[in-house]
């Protein structure tokens, strides 16, 4: 049989009109339930701040609840965007975690502010140039967790000799060309950020120096999917919503105002942000993934499920589960 790479799931946790932050943290709870029943590997969670359509803004917390709601699964953060944090933080946070849920834990980093830039100033509190110590503040991180802290006499309790999993996250070839170095696993935002993925996928394997954790390269890259009977018509859907999303900031859009707009160059581009998308039958969507797997040179799939309400979503990672026969 042709080797298939793992699947795991990008959960936004998003928050539907008319819907509360605890009802989306429930129907994150259902959605996990649902991926390990099927055979996914895990999940990951992300870390926005000040987005009313999105509830993971704290990671580690989510996922000390649905580690609790669930037996199995991997749970990743995918990702903490490291340059808002403390690494000794980081450390002790997810340090709690692989100790309260030993084997299942993973730490997804990425150095971009996951937010706006007045939240990032004003609320986070972020130094403007915390991103440039990205390299070093991993690497501190790193130190805390496998127990040989870069800082003399001080330790991250829980966190010390954990080991937790770390993931570099990235769009660009910065972020490849890191993981290379350091010998991390690599996963690539080609869900929204597709430009440069078999640049920087190329990059980090040919550049690859292997790590005593990780003495090969392993590639993680996103990818939207949209599986059954009726995808097309449910992509359209989320086009058009995401359209509204992106070009409607602080504005009141009316559906004729979008349409408009998707049919112009600002239109094409935020869709353009969904190039790399498994959208249709069962037959169509596991050809898609069996092609983008090898373009992207990939040994997991991170997928983003684009769909337009939970129960949806549900059946998408159904139809997901059936074409990947897992």
């Amino acid at each position: 049989m042709t080797f298939r790479a793992a699947l795991s799931v990008l959960d936004f946790c998003t928050i539907y009109p008319g819907e509360s932050p605890s009802q989306s943290m429930a129907r994150s709870v259902e959605l996990a339930q649902r991926a390990e029943a099927l055979g996914f590997k895990r999940m990951w969670y992300t870390e926005h701040h000040n987005m009313p359509s999105i509830s993971s803004s704290s990671p580690a917390v989510l996922i000390a609840h649905i580690g609790a709601k669930t037996e199995r699964i991997r749970l990743g953060s995918g990702g903490v965007m490291l340059p808002n944090h403390a690494p000794y933080v980081i450390a002790e946070q997810f340090g709690t975690l692989a100790e309260l849920y030993p084997g299942r834990i993973d730490l997804g980093l990425g150095r971009a502010p996951g937010t706006d830039m007045q939240t990032l100033g004003r609320a986070l509190r972020r130094d403007g140039h915390a991103a440039e110590r990205f390299p070093e503040d991993v690497k501190e991180l790193q130190g805390y967790l496998s127990g040989k802290s870069l800082i003399p006499g001080v330790k991250a309790i829980p966190g010390h000799g954990t080991n937790v999993p770390i993931y570099i996250l990235g769009s660009s070839l910065f972020g490849a060309s890191l993981a290379a170095k350091y010998g991390f696993p690599y996963a690539f935002a080609s869900h929204f950020a597709p430009q440069h993925l078999e640049a920087a996928t190329a990059y980090y394997r040919e550049n690859y120096q292997p790590s005593e954790a990780h003495p090969e390269p392993y590639v993680i890259a996103g990818v939207n999917v949209t599986a059954g009977d009726d995808a097309d018509e449910e992509f359209e859907k989320v086009c058009f919503r995401r359209v509204k999303a992106f070009a409607g900031r602080g504005k009141q859009l009316s559906d004729a105002d979008v349409a408009r707009i998707i049919d112009s160059p600002q239109g094409q581009q935020i869709i353009g942000m969904l190039k790399y998308s498994a959208v249709g039958s069962i037959e169509h969507v596991r050809d898609y993934l069996t092609e983008f797997q090898n373009l992207a040179q990939a040994d997991e799939l991170m997928i983003s499920l684009q769909s337009t309400s939970h129960e949806a979503a549900l059946g998408n990672m159904v139809n997901l589960a059936q074409a990947w026969q897992l």
